[in-house]
């Protein structure tokens, strides 16, 4: 057998890992699952121990494939995860408190305010093409900071989920463009370097990482990591990226006008760019390859949400669950759910926006409770789609992955709310399947540009059920705005509750 790829994925729910040849065809797969390893100390926190999960689940994973190759040459690796999240070591690498989440992690607003003021809402939009939000890390580190204090003086560097692997498997202290970008406000997109003045000010003396593209080979495995993971000393580890860029370029959506929809844990969405845009509303982001540009949006929860809809209602089977959706009507029989169970993020940015249910009746079961989760994040996934179909940046294809994907229903949902077509592959492994072609374009076994993508099926709106969705759609907009006061208090009982 000839030189194999391999790519990692971090996820929120489970790691995965994926060998292939150069050509894109599977040679072995491994899977971590750990539902409950994302931790939720205070309401609007979320926190992973980086050590415990995201290298042991490299160790594993590794060990796992490097047995499968079955002594076949490694010809490089490539590592994507969750992101943008904070990992503060000390100097000998070890996380001095537990990895500070992507957008899901709505601790810092108050920092976010503060920066915004600071440094002008406009200035940051000109110079980052994106707000800072929750999910920027230049207000979680300013939070740690002011905080915790004790904690950040023992903090020598700072890393990305993909980062911190990199980190422990050669040695090297870097960070993909794409991320950087993400770290809101540290980067200057258009001069792609870190704004000195803005990091200084947050990070104070904490050194920055390097600077590298997502494919770029940035040092080699490590005798101490080989003995980890099984990995030859010496094999190419590339900078990598957060998961979401991994798989869109597992699905080749690499064009402008590109468009990917990813169904996991939340849902987010990653559209090509044929120039830099910015919208207050959106994140506008470095590419994986030289020179791109992505417009890039998140919800809160989309698969989180029917997991906990699951777990609440005895842990009936998904299939069960899917099936007596299914059998609802358009529209779950006048049942309407906002899906901001942990605030949401794009497009209204409210860290206090809590989950609502309107039209309960007695009449109303499970099923359609859980045709309403699907339609309230369609509904949800309207909205941003509207805000991404710019006149300069239009949206020309839409690429549906992701675990949501199986089974039909929730992508069928979708494209009925939204009227829009959905590609979904016949292969969806995910972004570990990216990770190994960047991996490959890294180290010059596969060219640069290509699409291991296989066409699967075409989802289609049905224009029958478009007036109802039409309505809901109007009723959803406004049930945020009429009931956000009502949230807002109950968000401040549910992280203050005070005495008894």
């Amino acid at each position: 057998m000839g030189p194999l790829l391999l790519g990692i994925d971090l996820g929120t729910g489970s790691s995965k890992g994926v060998l292939t040849d150069p050509g894109g065809r599977v040679v072995a797969t491994a899977v971590r699952p750990r539902p409950r390893s994302m931790s939720m100390p205070r309401p609007g926190w979320a926190e992973v121990d980086a050590e415990a999960v995201w290298w042991g689940d490299v160790v594993a994973i590794a060990r796992e494939l490097v047995e499968a190759a079955g002594g076949a040459p490694i010809a490089g690796v490539c590592v994507s995860g969750v992101g943008p999240c904070l990992v503060l070591c000390d100097a000998d690498d070890v996380p001095v408190r537990p990895a500070i989440l992507y957008g899901v992690d709505m601790r810092a607003t108050a920092e976010i305010d503060e920066l915004t003021q600071r440094y002008g809402a406009a200035t940051v939009l000109d110079r980052c093409a994106t707000p800072i939000t929750t999910q920027a890390v230049g207000p979680k580190a300013l939070w740690v900071r002011r905080r915790e204090p004790a904690v950040w003086a023992r903090a020598a560097r700072w890393y990305n989920s993909s980062s911190y692997v990199v980190r422990k498997l050669t040695g090297e202290y870097v960070l993909d463009h794409h991320t950087a970008s993400q770290s809101v406000p540290l980067y200057d997109i258009e001069a792609r370097r870190w704004h000195q003045p803005w990091y200084d000010d947050i990070m104070g003396d904490l050194p920055a990482p390097r600077l590298a593209w997502s494919s770029e080979v940035v040092g080699a495995v490590t005798p101490a990591a080989a003995e980890a993971t099984g990995l030859p000393v010496g094999t190419p580890v590339c900078a990598g990226t957060v998961d979401a860029w991994a798989e869109s370029v597992s699905v080749g959506v690499r064009r402008p006008g590109d468009l990917m929809l990813m169904y996991g844990s939340t849902m987010f969405f990653v559209q090509v760019l044929r120039d830099l845009a910015r919208h207050p509303q959106l994140w506008n982001t470095a590419g994986v390859d030289a020179e791109a540009y992505c417009l890039a949006a998140g919800m809160a929860t989309s698969g989180s949400l029917t997991g906990w809809l699951q777990e609440l209602v005895g842990d009936v089977p998904f299939e069960t669950l899917v099936a007596e959706a299914a059998r609802v009507p358009a529209g779950a029989d006048g049942l309407l759910l906002l899906p901001y169970f942990a605030g949401e993020r794009t497009p209204i940015f409210d860290p206090y926006a809590r989950g609502v249910v309107a039209g309960l009746t007695l009449r109303h079961g499970r099923g359609h409770l859980f045709r309403a989760v699907y339609e309230g994040i369609a509904f949800g996934i309207r909205q941003i789609l509207e805000l991404l179909d710019t006149e300069a940046n239009p949206v020309r294809r839409l690429v549906a992955v992701g675990g949501g994907t199986q089974g039909g229903l929730w992508t069928r949902i979708v494209s009925d709310v939204t009227g829009r077509v959905q590609e979904v592959p016949k292969v969806t492994i995910g972004a570990s399947y990216g990770d190994a072609l960047l991996a490959g374009v890294g180290v010059g076994l596969v060219p640069a540009g290509t699409d291991w993508t296989v066409p699967g099926v075409t989802v289609e709106p049905d224009p029958t059920v478009r007036d109802t969705y039409d309505l809901l759609f109007a009723q959803y907009t406004s049930l945020y705005r009429d009931t956000r006061d009502q949230v807002h208090t109950l968000a401040r009982l549910q992280s203050d509750p005070g005495p008894g």
